[in-house]
């Protein structure tokens, strides 16, 4: 594996980038736009997020071992050593707390809570039970929450709410849609997985109505005052149909694992076009 390429799979770099246009998404809600702290929230959470993807990887370096999904990341290949690995994790979250620190402290509290919740207790959850997903989703919704408070945003506004919901209740049906096209491997690797407590079907109908779920989050945005263009709230209601459809496919009698990678990738697509939206709707609503 070319060492530029092991890195950039240590460090997840399409999933760091996603972190980061999330944290992106809560600070263009709120009415302090300066270029300066776009800058300090995007770099210093996709550093955070880099980092701590790579320490993931080296407390799971064995369980990756085992599964055919993860085997060829770098540290079961042997591209990058364990300690290698490690170093770079903290040097990219100190850096990330750094200068998540110079917008205020309260955004890079966050940040450390992010880390701690993800590597601390989803990582030793997953090891301990199938439901561990539930109280990992909250990871997903803190990105939002820092984008937010770096802007200045009150903790109690009904937007923040609104927005930290949807990323919440998005990131259950990811976990487990994922876990539906590789539950084998979950199972050699000896992980508690969600396929061995519930029948598949009944965990299938349960992520089609947890993604049903984070469609009706996204259809309330506008009644925070999240989405005022005509062609957002449009858009908003297209993608709700096709994330639904795209979901109940899952209900089919033949329904396999290139299904649930189909529903994964569907519902990944689902939040990064709502980030879009979201920041397109102010100049689309001046029109």
């Amino acid at each position: 594996m070319n060492i530029i390429f092991a890195y950039r799979t240590l460090f997840r770099l399409p999933i760091s980038f996603f972190a980061a246009c999330s944290a992106l998404t809560g600070y263009l809600l709120t009415p302090h736009r300066a270029i300066s702290t776009m800058l300090l929230l995007t770099s210093g959470v996709f550093l955070l997020a880099s980092g701590a993807s790579a320490l993931n990887q080296y407390q799971e370096r064995r369980i990756d071992a085992l599964m055919r999904r993860t085997l060829r990341r770098p540290l079961p290949l042997g591209t990058i050593a364990p300690g290698n690995a490690l170093a770079a994790a903290i040097g990219l979250m100190m850096c990330g707390i750094v200068l998540l620190s110079m917008i205020d402290p309260g955004t890079a509290s966050f940040g450390a809570f992010a880390v701690l919740w993800y590597n601390g207790l989803y990582t030793l959850l997953k090891q301990k039970t199938a439901f561990a997903a539930v109280p990992g989703a909250l990871v997903g919704a803190v990105p939002p929450v820092m984008g937010w408070t770096a802007g200045g945003g009150g903790m109690t506004d009904p937007k923040l709410f609104a927005l930290t919901m949807l990323f919440f209740l998005w990131q259950i049906p990811h976990f487990w849609l994922l876990l539906l096209g590789d539950s084998d491997d979950h199972e050699a690797a000896g992980l508690p997985s969600m396929t061995r407590v519930l029948p598949r079907k009944q965990l299938k109908g349960i992520v089609v109505l947890w993604t049903a779920a984070a469609v009706v989050a996204s259809l309330g945005l506008p009644f925070y005052g999240i989405a005022a263009s005509p062609l957002v709230l449009g858009s908003l209601i297209v993608l709700a149909l096709w994330t639904v459809l795209s979901a109940l496919k899952l209900l089919r009698t033949n329904a396999g694992a290139e299904t649930a990678r189909s529903a994964f990738r569907s519902i990944n697509i689902f939040l990064a076009v709502i980030m879009v939206l979201i920041a397109l709707d102010p100049f689309l609503a001046r029109n």
